[in-house]
């Protein structure tokens, strides 16, 4: 079985919203790496940056789509805008008469939640905005883009959030919009499911672990080469894991052909590791939402052994 995924995506279309960095990255590229051709859309280009103001681009991710060996096409979308995401939904349907992958990975929502803050302490403009980029933009992006991935039988819908169904049941997230905004992508999931699995697509929630996104480097002062400099601050964060891993899990549903066991469900790029047997990119299978639960939240020291 090789690495990156468990089969091929070899002549499958796929759609990643939300492309530019981070998770969106990492899907796009190991959707290229097993062959195909993916469409990835956001706002930051080479031309203009979003209000992250990042240097990352969609333009760059295509790139790394097609050296993985895939085709990449950056179609520069704000999906909160009907129109615009209309038209790429049209140009795919023009360009390859089918979608087989829908991944909804749109956030945009780093720096408008406020840690721990009370809802009647939050910026409401900002939580409001939050609920807009992290909700509406899958709505939007579903609407447009499901009757084309209908046209054919076998359609994977997948809705990147953060923390499973379980966990985000029983856990306060951060704040009021970001715990309303991630456990809202679960439940389109679900609700998804309910409508697409009687069409024979299959919609499924998945969260990635602790993310080495760009952002979080960053924001720990190293990189991916370095990361485990972090840890002497924080010790948890070796339980971390690249873009890519949660690259695979989506890639390995890709070319499942019994996907729709999964349909309506909330999966893990730890938890289907183990069902697939794909590693990260240093040969190593995390299991955040499981150390979490079982070392991490109950105030454990640090200590990876076992969940990765």
């Amino acid at each position: 079985m090789p690495e990156s995924t468990t089969g091929s995506s070899q002549n499958r279309v796929a759609l990643v919203a939300g492309a530019t960095r981070g998770a969106g990255r990492g899907i796009a590229v190991e959707l290229g790496a097993a062959g195909a051709t993916v469409y990835v859309t956001g706002r930051s280009t080479r031309a203009e940056r979003s209000e992250y103001d990042r240097p990352e681009t969609i333009e760059d991710t295509a790139d790394l789509v097609t050296e993985a060996g895939g085709r990449g096409i950056a179609v520069p979308t704000d999906h909160l805008d009907p129109a615009q995401v209309k038209a790429l939904v049209d140009r795919i349907a023009d360009e390859q008469g089918r979608l087989d992958v829908l991944v909804n990975d749109i956030w945009g929502g780093e720096k408008l939640f406020e840690w721990d803050a009370p809802v009647w302490e939050h910026d409401l403009d900002k939580g409001l905005r939050l609920l807009r980029l992290a909700v509406d933009t899958h709505a939007v992006t579903s609407h447009h883009a499901l009757p084309l991935l209908l046209r054919h039988p076998g359609g994977l819908v997948v809705e990147v959030t953060d923390g499973t169904a379980d966990y985000n049941r029983d856990t306060y997230r951060v704040s009021f919009f970001y715990d309303l905004a991630k456990t809202s992508v679960l439940r389109m999931a679900f609700a998804l499911g309910h409508e697409l699995g009687p069409r024979g697509a299959t919609a499924l929630a998945l969260t990635p672990g602790w993310l080495r996104s760009e952002i979080m480097l960053d924001e720990f002062g190293v990189r991916e080469d370095n990361w485990r400099d972090a840890l002497t601050r924080v010790p948890h964060f070796a339980i971390s894991e690249t873009p890519r891993y949660v690259g695979r899990a989506v890639a390995a549903l890709a070319a499942d052909p019994r996907v729709s066991r999964f349909n309506g469900t909330s999966l893990s790029s730890g938890g289907l590791a183990r069902e697939y047997g794909f590693t990260d990119l240093d040969g190593s299978r995390p299991d955040a939402w499981r150390y979490l639960v079982e070392v991490q939240d109950p105030g454990k020291p640090a200590d990876v052994t076992g969940y990765r």
